[in-house]
Order: C-alpha cells, then structure tokens, then sequence
C-alpha cells in the first residue's frame, strides 16, 4: 500500500504514526507494504552505520585480524559524541569484529572511522564503496559522506533508500549475526585498555523497554539536525519485514510508530509459496514451434521456489507475472534463463527466475531462442504457421485433378470430356 504522491504527508487513515516519513518494505522481495514521504531526502544519523557495517563484512575476509587506531580516525569525532567508554586511544589495538560490535550496540562513531581505515586505508575511499553499494542495494536518492552519519548537508537519504539498504543487511548473515545479539558483549582488555562491556541501544530488543517479539535487530540514530531515527527488522509466521521511520519527535515515539507500522503489516499481509503451474501455463508448446522438425529439441521449463507477500484477502490467483528488466535474458549452453516479477495489481509481491531449455540438449538445435551463436535473446513467444491437414489434403487432391486433365489432352477420346471439364468452376 502507498500513501496519496499528491498529499504525501497524509498517514494512512487509522494507523496514526507521527513520523515524517516511513518505509515498511518486505525483505524478501523488496516490496513496499506501507510508506509516507518515502522518497523525502532527509539526515539518517547512526542508522548510517548498517552500511558501514555491511561494506566492512563483505570486503574484510577475517574478522578477526588486529587494526591499529590512527590519530586521523579519531580526530574528526567529537568527544561527547557516541563512542565507546573509554574512548579508543591512538597506537590502540582492536580486531575487526570488535569493531563491529562497537559500532552497532554502541554506536560508535570513532568504530566507524577506524574500520574504514581498515578496510580502505582511509576514510575517504571507504565513503566511496558506501555510496556504490548503496547504488547496488537499489538506493535512488542517497549520498555518503561519512561512516558514522553525522550530520553534513551533503549526508542525504531517504526511507525508502535505506529500507533497500536494510534489505541488503537483512540478507548477509554475518551482518545479521551481529546485530542481532540481544545480550550484552565484552570487547576483551586491548593494549591500552581494560575490557568493555556493551549493549545494544535498540529497545525492542529482548528485555529492553519496547520489547517486540518479533524484533530481530536494528540501527538507532539521532542528531539535533535528524531528530530521532530508527531501522529495525522483525520476522512473524515466515514472513520479514523491514521498517524505517524518521524524524521521529522523540525517542518513545520512534519505538511505537515502529511496533504500529509492523503491527498492521503484519496482519494485512500473508506470506504464500507459488507453484511451477502458475507460470507453466503461460508459456505451453502451443505459443512454440512443435512440429516434428523440432520435436527433437522439446522445450523443458523449471521455474526456482519462490514467495510472495499479498494482502490477507487476496488470492494466488489475482497474482500475475512478467520479466524483471532489470535484469539481462541469458542464453547458455542450450538454457535460456530470465527473471521474472510476481505482480498483484501494480506491485511487485515476489521474483523468480525462470529456465526454458532444450530437453535432449541438441548443441545443433534449429530452435533460434536456443541457438548458441548469441549470448543474450529476447524471451517472446515464436510464430509459426499451423496448417490444417484438411487444408493439405485438399490442395493435394486439386493438384491430382489437374494432372489428370493434362495427361488426357492426349487422348481424342477424352477431347469431348476434356472440353467440357474447362467449363468447370472450381
């Protein structure tokens, strides 16, 4: 469901949210099951920092090898800032996943320097990866300008972009197993210090003020120029959903705007399995050639497991299908492969991906969309002539007649019937 684009402030009637803009998305298709002023570019603060940590766990390969703290990476963040206690001190030595605990439960704002450091060499370049994996996670409207997200007029993003980027963290197991953790963690005693101990500042978390059952992490953030901001991901019967809210007025708010806003996603919306005769029918031999020139080369068709999210009072059956272009149609080694979107009315609800192949895997196949010479086709239905044998038997027989004719031009005997034939209609 999408709010009014002519009246984008309006909430959705009877929800009652506060938030200036929101995004609840479905994290398995990417589909927006509820939004208000999605698209509104606006300062995330800390919830920055799932980026930070989902370019860190994708470029590190060891997370537990030792980076060195640099004078630099401390320099830019203000002492009374989020940042670990005590404060990380240059020459001190952390691992990398303890970094990352850091800058999740934590919100470490020097963490988030210092893994950039890490992994780029400097902070700069760390920003650069940020924003072109942001691009990758299907973000429209988003620009980095730092790890940590504080505020910078060219710092930007919007609910919807970030509900992209959640999905993209929601995704990666490594990022997940970190966020997740309810509990407290102990950063063990480094060269310069004595052990820290800390705890996740999402509050819908286990044993925290909000408890949600089905909360499974998130991201917080604040600054005076953001106001409250909030990701946060939940998983009830199979079904995961993401939520983002921003500019929230104040720090309780921001919690029960959120349980609201997956309270009604998750009663109006059901998560159901499709089936390999939804598609099959669309494509049947029928809309190919199946002559016996080609029945050597029969078509086979495997459509991978999916699912789909639609509204609790919807039906399987009002859900369509066409090809994601976003994506190119392949054809190798006799399999031509495309993926393909669930629709239910005008929203995506699910992606699959389709395979057409040769079922003997004929490498000469005389079929064109399975023809080797291209690497890449257009997946559309082949036209072909479909002749009746009524229609072969009599052109047959007409040929018979005139041959007939001809032959008993010859005879004298058959001129008189021969004449009077000529005058026939046929």
């Amino acid at each position: 469901v999408q709010e009014n684009d002519s009246d984008q402030s309006q909430d959705q009637p009877g929800i009652g949210v506060s938030a200036l803009g929101y995004c609840v998305m479905n994290a398995d298709t990417g589909e927006i099951v509820l939004q208000k002023n999605a698209d509104e570019k606006l300062h995330p603060a800390s919830i920055t920092k799932i980026m930070t940590l989902l370019v860190t766990v994708e470029q590190c390969k060891n997370l537990d090898s030792v980076t060195t703290v640099s004078e630099n990476a401390l320099n830019q963040i203000a002492p009374l800032s989020s940042t670990l206690h005590p404060m990380p001190k240059p020459g001190e030595q952390f691992t990398i996943r303890d970094l990352l605990y850091g800058l999740t439960m934590c919100s470490g704002n020097e963490c988030a320097n210092i893994l950039a450091e890490a992994v780029c060499g400097d902070i700069d370049s760390f920003v650069e990866l940020m924003n072109e994996r942001a691009k990758e996670a299907g973000a429209k409207n988003t620009h980095f300008s730092n790890p940590h997200g504080l505020d910078a007029d060219d710092h930007l993003t919007t609910a919807y972009d970030m509900a992209m980027i959640a999905r993209g963290c929601y995704n990666n197991a490594s990022f997940v197993n970190i966020d997740s953790t309810s509990s407290s963690y102990t950063i063990p005693a480094t060269n310069m210090s004595a052990q820290r101990t800390i705890r996740h500042r999402h509050k819908m978390l286990k044993d925290r003020e909000f408890y949600y059952e089905y909360c499974k992490g998130g991201k917080t953030g604040f600054t005076d120029e953001s106001l409250m901001t909030l990701v946060t991901f939940a998983e009830k019967d199979g079904m995961r959903l993401i939520c983002v809210v921003f500019r929230s007025p104040d720090d309780t708010i921001r919690y029960t705007d959120t349980r609201t806003l997956f309270d009604w996603g998750f009663n109006n919306f059901k998560k159901s399995t499709t089936s390999d005769s939804q598609i099959s029918s669309l494509f049947s031999t029928d809309n190919y050639y199946s002559s016996d020139v080609f029945g050597r080369s029969k078509l086979a068709f495997n459509l991978s497991a999916s699912f789909i999210t639609i509204p609790t009072t919807g039906s399987t059956s009002d859900v369509t299908m066409d090809v994601n272009t976003d994506y190119d149609i392949t054809n190798n080694d006799d399999k031509l492969t495309a993926k393909l979107n669930y629709k239910y009315g005008d929203n995506t609800v699910g992606a699959t991906t389709l395979t057409i192949s040769s079922g003997n895997a004929i490498k000469d196949s005389q079929l064109p969309y399975l023809s080797n010479e291209e690497e890449s086709t257009s997946l559309s239905p082949k036209r072909c002539l479909k002749v009746n044998i009524w229609i072969v038997l009599g052109a047959a027989a007409g040929v018979f007649i005139i041959v007939y004719i001809c032959k008993n031009r010859t005879s004298p005997r058959n001129r008189r019937n021969h004449y009077s034939k000529r005058n026939l209609k046929f």
